[in-house]
C-alpha cells in the first residue's frame, strides 16, 4: 500500500495528497508512464479529455493489476467540446472519458476552465451534481476557477466543489484563492507545481535548501507544497524522475525553509489567466 498522506474532501471521500499528472504526455507513452508511476507507489492519476491520453492512461491502469479501489483517477471536462452545454451533452462527454479510460467510475471529475465570457459553467456544474448523485463519479470539482467564479457556483447551486485545481508554484503562490478554499472546505490542488522550463529549480534559495537537506530542487518544492496542505500532481515521462518526485516523505522543511520559499512569490503566471482564457 502507498504511504502517501490522504486528504479528506468535503464529501468524505479521500484522495492521495501526491499524485501523478499526465499533461503533455502523448497517448502512446501514457501507458508506460502511468505504469512506472504506479510501480513507484503513486495511487492517484490525473488526466483530462483535452490531453488526448485518456486511452493510454486507462491502459496503464489496467495493466498494473492494482485493485481499482486502491486507485484515485481524475479527469476533466473540456469546456469547448460543446458550444451549448446541456445536461445531456455533459453526460455524453463524461461517458466518452469513461469509455476511453476503460473504467466504470471516475473518482474526481473537474470542469477544466471557467470561461466566464461564455457564462456556461453554472449549467455544467448542475449536471456535475447529477453525475455525483448517480455514483458514477465519487467527487466533483473545478479547475482554474477564481474565488468570484467559485462564489457564483456556490450561490447558484448550494453545493461546494470538493477541489479546485489551479496553477500554483513558488512564483505563483495564490494566497487569495487558497484562503477562499480554506474558508469553504475546498481542497487546493496544484498544477505545474514545479513551474515550467526549470527556472524555479535553478533558483538560488531552492538550490541552497536542496543542498541543506541533501535532496533535489524538485523534491524541495514538492515537499513545500505538501507542508502547505496542497494536493500536488507532478508529471514526467522519465522513470528516474517519476520515482524521485515520489520520494518526498523522508524529510521535513523547517519554518524558516518554508518562509524562504514563500518569499519567492511574484504572482507570475505561466499559463493563461482564467478570466480571459476561452478554450
Amino acid at each position: 500500500m502507498s504511504h502517501v498522506p490522504a486528504i479528506t474532501l468535503n464529501n468524505g471521500v479521500t484522495m492521495p495528497q501526491l499524485g501523478f499528472g499526465v499533461w503533455q504526455v502523448p497517448d502512446d507513452d501514457a501507458a508506460s508512464a502511468v505504469g512506472t508511476a504506479l510501480e513507484a507507489g503513486y495511487r492517484s492519476i490525473d488526466t483530462a479529455a483535452v490531453y488526448d491520453n485518456e486511452k493510454g492512461t486507462g491502459q496503464g491502469i489496467a495493466a498494473s493489476g492494482i485493485p481499482r479501489e486502491e486507485l484515485f483517477v481524475t479527469t476533466k471536462l473540456w469546456n469547448s467540446a460543446s458550444e451549448t452545454w446541456t445536461r445531456d451533452s455533459v453526460f455524453r462527454e463524461f461517458d466518452a472519458s469513461l469509455a476511453r479510460l476503460g473504467l466504470d467510475h471516475i473518482d474526481l471529475y473537474l470542469i477544466h476552465w471557467p470561461r466566464p465570457m461564455r457564462d456556461d459553467y453554472l449549467t455544467i456544474w448542475r449536471a456535475f451534481g447529477e453525475l455525483l448523485q448517480s455514483g458514477r463519479t465519487r467527487a466533483v470539482g473545478v479547475s482554474n476557477f477564481k474565488p468570484e467564479h467559485l462564489h457564483r457556483v456556490i450561490e447558484d447551486s448550494g453545493s461546494i466543489p470538493s477541489v479546485n485545481q489551479i496553477e500554483l508554484h513558488p512564483r505563483l503562490q495564490q494566497p487569495v484563492p487558497r484562503a477562499f478554499h480554506s474558508d469553504h472546505g475546498i481542497v487546493t490542488e496544484a498544477w505545474s507545481p514545479l513551474g515550467q522550463g526549470g527556472d524555479i529549480l535553478a533558483e538560488e534559495r531552492i538550490v541552497a535548501l536542496a543542498e541543506k537537506h541533501e535532496r533535489t530542487p524538485a523534491q524541495i518544492i514538492l515537499r513545500w507544497h505538501l507542508q502547505l496542505g496542497n494536493v500536488v500532481i507532478p508529471k514526467s515521462v522519465t522513470p528516474a524522475r517519476i520515482r524521485e518526485n515520489f520520494d518526498v516523505f523522508g524529510f521535513e522543511l523547517a519554518d524558516a525553509d518554508m518562509a524562504s520559499i514563500g518569499a519567492l512569490n511574484t504572482d507570475t503566471r505561466l499559463g493563461a489567466d482564467p478570466d480571459v482564457a476561452d478554450f
